[in-house]
């Protein structure tokens, strides 16, 4: 695999994206290697903090077919998948599709919505596909979801349960800005305005090939003893109730690769999955508490297993 360079694409998107989302360079590449690992996103935060805006600009430079649905707490499952209407000229049912049918869904404050409207993506999101009144419909590839949700203690929302958080490779936090990326928000009077001129730097399937190339990063021995090692310290956390999963074991392998890829890399390092981890495990770490595990909850992981 040939690695990157200083002028390649990765470089160009990530430079862009950080001209709107000012003062979240971690959290762009971030969420930059959750879509290069083939995940789904989630980021969860205050309103007004740029989740939204995130969104719209990786669709944007990515060249994605986007979507937007804003969920309310009266919203039905059809209201994203689709529904079948009798056409009278035909003489039968046409199915209309909603707007799951993109390759980037942006769920808009998806807690908002109930479990039972929740659910309906759970499809959708493992599988790339839905299936509605009977018949299987694939999405187009690649298929994204990037939700944003509000923090839970926030009045009309709706936790997300388990399986659905398990769905989503990663989830992030925006934060609010530093003094002088709010200094810049202030005297431009915001970024939002320049989503309309962004442009896709990317062709039509080069954004494969770069998935491809971040899927074949090398992982050791030694990195993914370690990664297990991580793993298992979770699973006998006494603190916890239960610990990360086989299929959350591989998304942080694979987010770990997507990341040591946008550094220029051509292997895994053991800091490329501390990079990730706290991203990966937060939401699928759950405490006696009923808390999700805090940053300091992965930092004292991370210190209790020692680098190989």
């Amino acid at each position: 695999m040939r690695p990157l360079t200083r002028q390649s694409p990765l470089d160009e998107i990530l430079a862009a994206a950080n001209q709107v989302v000012l003062g979240k360079s971690r959290q762009t590449r971030l969420a930059l290697c959750c879509l290069l690992a083939r995940g789904h996103l989630l980021i969860e935060d205050l309103p007004g903090v740029g989740k939204t805006t995130l969104a719209h600009t990786l669709a944007r430079l990515l060249g994605f077919q986007f979507s937007r649905v804003q969920f309310t707490s009266d919203m039905l499952p059809a209201d994203i998948l689709g529904v079948s209407v009798f056409d009278r000229e035909r003489g039968d049912f046409r199915f209309l599709p909603g707007p799951v049918f993109a390759q980037v869904l942006l769920a808009d404050e998806i807690n908002r919505a109930t479990p039972k409207t929740q659910s309906a993506l759970l499809e959708a999101m493992e599988e790339g596909q839905v299936t509605t009144e009977g018949e299987t419909r694939p999405l187009p590839q690649p298929f994204f979801v990037i939700a944003t949700q509000n923090p839970s203690n926030q009045i009309g929302t709706f936790p997300l349960p388990e399986s659905q958080l398990d769905r989503f490779l990663m989830r992030i936090e925006l934060g609010y800005p530093d003094h002088g990326a709010e200094r810049a928000l202030l005297e431009s009077g915001g970024r939002r305005e320049q989503l309309p001129t962004l442009t896709s730097r990317l062709n039509a399937g080069d954004f494969a090939a770069l998935q491809a190339q971040a899927g074949a990063v090398h992982a050791s021995a030694a990195v993914l003893d370690y990664l297990q090692q991580l793993v298992g310290a979770t699973r006998q956390d006494a603190r916890l109730v239960h610990g990360l999963s086989p299929r959350a074991a591989l998304s942080l392998l694979a987010a770990a690769r997507a990341w040591a890829f946008t550094e220029g890399r051509e292997m895994v390092l053991p800091e490329d999955v501390q990079a990730v981890l706290p991203s990966v495990a937060r939401h699928r770490l759950r405490l006696l508490s009923g808390n999700h595990a805090s940053a300091e909850d992965i930092a004292a992981l991370i210190r209790a297993v020692p680098l190989p």
